[in-house]
């Protein structure tokens, strides 16, 4: 038997501010040393100390300052009690409410000669892979659009699991608070579907669709209209100009950073894995070995991801917990590395060489 989570689709609002605006009050004197609120009849200003170090979404429990607050118009603010920072949005204010995803058990497939018809979908070429399943481009009859599906097995993800494991033996301690244990292929799937539901961000994709019958081995999951295409393949002779490796970077730094807030970590952050959308934008895809976490940061004990993207302490023998954000940040840097030199900065053949490459060798830049 599948395992089944319940509903829980989610519906978030968000208002956009514009933070261009002007101070509404300005500073018209400067009161001299130890003549402060002395015969003005007002009460003295507070001096503003402010730090140069940026904090991040978790360190602030409280927006730094309003925008359009005078000096600090050109700041980038957090607001905390929003899914992610309305003024690095890409989009224009007001944003529409996030389309609840639809979740059906009931599936009619039917074969065409140059496609299968699932429901209102027409499955067409296959556009990717992803860490358990097949991506295919899909037409909706309903709406006109594409979509990029993702096809899984679900007795495949079974055999993968392989024998139930053995519970733990009763009067064993539980697990530091903040590790996260590791799942078999079908409850990630299952975990996949449940963290997409809860994210409403332009830069990750949208699960708009989940068709899992209950008769039926396979499980589909319909993400939102993109061209399902990879920002790049890697290697690759051509890389990006620092131009457009620059724009697909600032997308990728706000969608890891919304990731974060959420607290989800990706673990598999990689050029195949950031499709580019109908506005231009990168989508981050494929959660199939995310991790969710309570508190500052997932505290992570196993290796999943992609072997020339895992960070260095990820392979240590002698570190066994590690910080599930500073995974995706290293990943990121890596991706950036490729966006601008067309490959991964460790290669090797044998897994075991490039673990030590990872670990050991210096960083290189090649001539250009």
């Amino acid at each position: 038997l599948s395992p089944r989570l319940p509903s829980m689709a989610s519906l978030i609002v968000v208002t956009e501010y514009d933070a261009t605006g002007s101070a509404s009050e300005e500073e018209e004197e400067m009161n001299a040393p130890g003549d402060e609120g002395v015969g003005n009849g007002r009460e003295p200003r507070a001096k503003l100390n402010l730090s140069g170090r940026k904090l991040s979404l978790q360190e602030r429990s409280q927006p730094a300052r309003s925008p359009g607050n005078g000096d600090g118009a050109n700041e980038r603010f957090i607001y905390p009690s929003l899914p992610y920072s309305p003024v690095t949005s890409p989009h224009s204010s007001p944003r529409l409410p996030r389309r609840p995803t639809v979740e059906s058990n009931r599936v009619s497939i039917t074969g065409l000669q140059d496609c299968v018809q699932l429901n209102q979908y027409k499955l067409k070429d296959e556009i990717g892979k992803g860490s358990y399943g097949v991506v295919k481009l899909a037409y909706n009859e309903d709406d006109n659009t594409y979509y990029a599906m993702k096809v899984l097995s679900k007795k495949k993800l079974m055999r993968q699991a392989g024998f139930p494991r053995r519970p733990p033996p009763r009067g064993a301690k539980a697990a530091s608070e903040g590790c996260v244990q590791p799942k078999g292929p079908i409850e990630q799937v299952y975990q996949e579907i449940a963290i997409l539901k809860k994210l409403d961000h332009p830069n990750v994709v949208k699960l708009v669709e989940v068709l899992d019958d209950p008769s039926e081995d396979h499980l589909y999951m319909g993400n939102c209209s993109t061209r399902g295409v990879p920002v790049m393949e890697i290697p690759t002779l051509k890389p990006l100009s620092e131009d457009q490796a620059r724009f697909y970077f600032q997308d990728l730094i706000k969608g890891i950073e919304y990731l974060h807030y959420q607290k989800i970590i990706h673990r598999d952050i990689k050029p195949s894995n950031l499709l580019v959308g109908e506005d231009g934008h990168i989508k981050i895809a494929d959660f199939g070995v995310s991790n969710e976490f309570k508190g500052a940061d997932a505290l992570l004990t196993n290796t999943v991801g992609t072997p020339a993207f895992m960070a260095p302490e990820t392979l240590s023998e002698t570190r066994k917990i590690f910080s599930g954000k500073a995974l995706d940040v290293w990943a990121m840097g890596i991706t950036l590395y490729c966006f601008v030199f067309g490959q991964c900065p460790f290669m090797d053949e044998r897994i075991l060489s490039l673990h030590n490459k990872i670990k050991t060798q210096t960083l290189e830049f090649p001539d250009q």
